[in-house]
């Protein structure tokens, strides 16, 4: 089952009050886009959903390697036209109850069929401004959701677990 908005809302209600006991462990894999919802609102965002989803608009979490913090992810958020793609790639962790998803992109990658085209470093933001999700709810492996700091909300459908990989990317 994929979730409405108003029962998303409801589940963010307790999930404020009681946490989403989700952990690092329940985000891994790669999540294609489905639904967005614009802050306030209960019905989906039609046009910027097909938008995205025409697009291919990805996120991966991964673990983030042998000698990391527990907790801490790899993000790639991405977007695709054809063999053409658009990446930013991060660092996030897990912090407090609820928890939130806080992370920060690193580097922006364009590709050409897995092909380096340009690849830049991004600043780090403020820390105060950091951007994050507010986990609400997952039920693998179907579906993710979540509360970006703009506010708006967004339901992610799992594409594949962490064990399996995609395209690499090989430096020109």
């Amino acid at each position: 089952m994929i979730p409405d908005a108003p029962w998303l809302l409801d589940r963010e209600r307790r999930c404020r009050r009681d946490g989403s006991g989700l952990t690092t462990a329940d985000l891994l894999g790669c999540w294609r886009l489905e639904r967005i919802w614009n802050k306030g609102s209960r019905q989906p965002a039609s046009a910027a959903a097909v938008l995205l989803r025409g697009l291919a608009a990805r996120l991966r979490l991964s673990a983030a390697g042998a000698g990391s913090e527990d907790g801490e992810l790899r993000l790639a958020n991405s977007v695709r036209i054809g063999a053409l793609e658009l990446r930013f790639e991060g660092a996030g962790r897990l912090e407090g109850r609820r928890p939130l998803l806080v992370f920060s992109f690193e580097r922006l990658l364009l590709l050409l069929g897995g092909r380096v085209l340009i690849e830049r470093a991004l600043p780090q933001p403020d820390p105060l401004r950091r951007p994050f999700f507010a986990l609400i709810a997952a039920e693998r492996p179907l579906w993710l959701a979540a509360r970006g700091r703009g506010g708006g909300l967004a339901l992610w459908l799992l594409e594949e677990t962490d064990g399996d990989h995609g395209a690499e990317v090989t430096a020109q």
